[in-house]
Order: C-alpha cells, then sequence, then structure tokens
C-alpha cells in the first residue's frame, strides 16, 4: 500500500488549536496536526510503537508486564521485544506498507528513559533515513529532567509523560517503589523523589520546541479526587493536552480487583478537567507493539 505522505486530510490547519503550544515551529505544528495521539482530527493517521524498551525504573502498583494475551490491549504489554537494528527493519516494513504512517513512538514495555541507550540508538537510526517522520517518545518522568534536552537535540517533538500524582502522599499509594541513581527507594521519598523529577523535567520541557501531554491513571478512592489537581499544575509547566485513562486491572497487582471507572464517571471528569486544558478522549491505552490507525481493530506488529 502506497503511503500519501502530503496528504492533510481533514485536518484543521491552524495555529489557534487549542492543543498547540504558542512557542512552536510551523515544523512541530504541522507534525502536531498529522499526530494521531495529539490531535483528535488525525484519524486518517497511523502510528508504530517500537517496543526496544524493556527495563523500567519505577514499580507502579497497577503494573505488571508479565503477561501478554494476543487480544490484549494496554500499555506495558508486548509480545516480541526488539534491537534497534531489528527496530530499523520493521519500521521500514510498516512505513512502506501502512497508509500515512507519520509517527515513531516508543512506549515501552518499560520506560523509554530508562533504556536510554537503546531508545536514542533507536532514533538514530530511524531520523538518519527517515528525517521528516515524528518521533514521540512516553516516559514515567523519573529521568526527563536528566535528557530533556538531549532529547530536543536528538529529534523528539512529541513526548508523553505519565503523571499520576502532584501529592507524594498520594503518590506513594500508586508507586511501589523507584529505581534511582544506583539505589531502590519505597515509600513517601521515592514517590517525592519521582515527582521532583517529573515537575522539573515539564519545566524545562515548557520553553523547547517540543509537544508535551500528559496522560494521568485514574484510580478510584486512591487520585480521583486529585486529577484536577494534576491537571492545574501541569498546566502551569506549560502542558497543553492532558489524557485521563481509567485503571486497568491487572492479574498479580495490587489492583488486580480494583473497581473501574465507568465510563460515565470518566466522561464526567473529563468534562471537568476540559474547563482547564484540553482532554484527549480517543486513548485506545495502546500496547507497546502496536502499528496502524487508533481506529484499526489489528493494532500488533507482525515480527
Amino acid at each position: 500500500m502506497k503511503n500519501c505522505r502530503g496528504c492533510s486530510g481533514d485536518l484543521k490547519q491552524t495555529n489557534n488549536n487549542p492543543y498547540l503550544k504558542t512557542n512552536i515551529s510551523e515544523e512541530i505544528v504541522e507534525k502536531t496536526l498529522k499526530h494521531p495521539c495529539y490531535s483528535p482530527d488525525a484519524h486518517n493517521y497511523a502510528r508504530i510503537h517500537l517496543p526496544i524498551a524493556p527495563l523500567c525504573n519505577i514499580q507502579c502498583k497497577f503494573c505488571n508486564r508479565k503477561f501478554d494475551c494476543q487480544n490484549e490491549s494496554r500499555p506495558g504489554v508486548t509480545s516480541n521485544l526488539l534491537t534497534p537494528a531489528q527496530a530499523l527493519r520493521i519500521f521500514e516494513y510498516y512505513y512502506n506498507n501502512v497508509e500515512n504512517l507519520s509517527v515513531m513512538g516508543i512506549a515501552g514495555p518499560g520506560d523509554a528513559l530508562a533504556n536510554v541507550d537503546k531508545t536514542f540508538k533507536t532514533i538514530e537510526l530511524i531520523k538518519e533515513k527517515y528525517p521528516e517522520i515524528t518521533v514521540c517518545l512516553s516516559t514515567n518522568g523519573l529521568m526527563l529532567s536528566k535528557y530533556a534536552m538531549a532529547l530536543r537535540d536528538i529529534g523528539v517533538s512529541h513526548l508523553t509523560v505519565t503523571v499520576n500524582a502532584v501529592d507524594a502522599y498520594i503518590g506513594e499509594q500508586i508507586y511501589a517503589h523507584i529505581d534511582y541513581e544506583g539505589e531502590r527507594i519505597t515509600g513517601l521519598k521515592g514517590a517525592q523523589i519521582l515527582l521532583d523529577n517529573q515537575l522539573k523535567g515539564l519545566g524545562m520541557i515548557k520553553d523547547m520546541n517540543m509537544m508535551c501531554k500528559v496522560n494521568i491513571v485514574a484510580i478510584k478512592d486512591v487520585n480521583l479526587a486529585h486529577i484536577k489537581q494534576i491537571v492545574e499544575k501541569v498546566k502551569s509547566l506549560g502542558v497543553t493536552y492532558t489524557n485521563i485513562m481509567p485503571l486497568i486491572p491487572v492479574e498479580g497487582t495490587a489492583f488486580e480487583k480494583h473497581e473501574v471507572l465507568k465510563n460515565v464517571e470518566l466522561n464526567e471528569l473529563r468534562d471537568e478537567c476540559s474547563e482547564i486544558l484540553p482532554q484527549m478522549r480517543h486513548c485506545r491505552q495502546c500496547r507497546a507493539d502496536a502499528v496502524g490507525k487508533l481506529s484499526d481493530t489489528q493494532t500488533k506488529i507482525a515480527i
């Protein structure tokens, strides 16, 4: 299938788009309008997630990356791990066979910045051959302040940071531990270090020519009443777009039997937070090896 790289589809070509930062270049504006996770009008464009990052430097109490089912769709899941060289070959295949593939993302199955050598090598290989491709990266933000400038310099234009609390006492209920500077840190101390680094990193991104979206996992009786405060805080740091996602209970975790947020509750929360920032409402909570349009039913890379 031949790609239509120049097609603008039904995108709304306007710099007044509320999802956009005011201090980004026209190049990043154009890339954002063709990014299906950043622009709700970009449904004709496809993305690919390359699963090259197996390690994670935090342990969320709702996350278990051991399970992979053919029909399972959630972050942190992949059927295969790729080396950077394999990732380039896989990308080349899908670039030439998926219509309007506009975005290459690294979203795990661990954390992209806990696997920084593999992450940077993959980006270098793909950007060298496909300089026009939009490079998107997802992270928990623990190492964001350390690598923010390097991400900008290597060509990352879109960044998603997951922030589930802006109060360490709430964060302590969500995170079991962090691995930071050679030490495993638990409890309130670990949650505070994570939060400090997330906020510092977001503050650095604010003045860069990069788009940043914040994901928030909504957990009943834990951070639900706190989410508006998260949205307000990240707005103050230059974030223009947030994505509130319902907890997916996963076997073998502390939240495996936790009550799931109903769609009506999720939509009410998004409506409330939309008074602060625009809200992503079309998220599919994709796998780390997803490929295609968000509307595609078959989203798993075939190796």
